[in-house]
């Protein structure tokens, strides 16, 4: 089973508690989203960790006794609400109003449809870097071309500065980004389904991961 490929393989070895790569793998996919994830909610670098891990570990508790029903929602939403509630713990022993980092991180824990949002734009980003690494690493892409992309669209230089410093010409530049573009695109496209599939998915692998047991 590939374990690289689909959240439905993932979770489906995860049913095995001797299967220690496959909570690696769980770890490494979505630590980095749940810290990212609580920083955008405002949440100081400490402390986003710190929930991250109470994040995995009681989904890892609560997953093993059969309460995850992925039929009823997504493997994002169940992380969100863990993390949600961890964090409104922590906003009442440290007994503050609002968790913040500043006024414009400040995001209302009450407010489930700005943490589900503030998640969702966390998972993008993961979903995104990893792209880019896969253009950049498995792909026959020109480097130049994806570097090119990366200044004209993350460091927001401008088509001459990018042509003169990579020693390209303005059309050069211009077809670099469409090509890169439209790469990332599909990968992006693949990665999401990967990420986060449909419930239905379970049907193909024959198992369910709290078959004949009530959430």
């Amino acid at each position: 089973m590939d374990l690289d490929r689909t959240t439905t393989a993932l979770l489906t070895a995860l049913f095995d508690p001797k299967n220690a790569a496959a909570w690696e793998m769980f770890d490494r996919r979505y630590r980095p989203i749940l810290v990212g994830f609580a920083r955008n909610c405002g949440l100081k670098d400490n402390d986003a960790a710190e929930i991250a891990q109470e994040t995995i570990v009681r989904f890892v508790e609560e997953y093993r006794e059969g309460k995850y029903d992925r039929t009823r929602g997504r493997l994002g939403a169940w992380l969100v609400t863990i993390a949600r509630y961890r964090m409104l713990d922590q906003k009442r022993r440290k007994g503050v109003q609002r968790i913040e980092r500043g006024e414009s991180a400040m995001i209302d824990l009450d407010d489930e449809r700005s943490v589900t949002a503030a998640y969702e734009a966390e998972r993008r980003q993961a979903v995104l870097r990893e792209a880019l690494d896969e253009l950049r690493t498995r792909s026959k892409t020109d480097p130049k071309t994806v570097k090119a992309f990366e200044m004209l669209v993350y460091h927001g230089m401008t088509t001459q500065q990018v042509a003169t410093e990579l020693g390209m010409s303005a059309h050069d530049v211009y077809l670099a980004k469409s090509r890169v573009a439209a790469k990332l695109r599909d990968i992006v496209q693949r990665l999401e389904n990967e990420y986060e599939e449909s419930p239905g998915d379970w049907e193909s692998t024959g198992r369910r991961p709290s078959a004949g047991l009530e959430a």
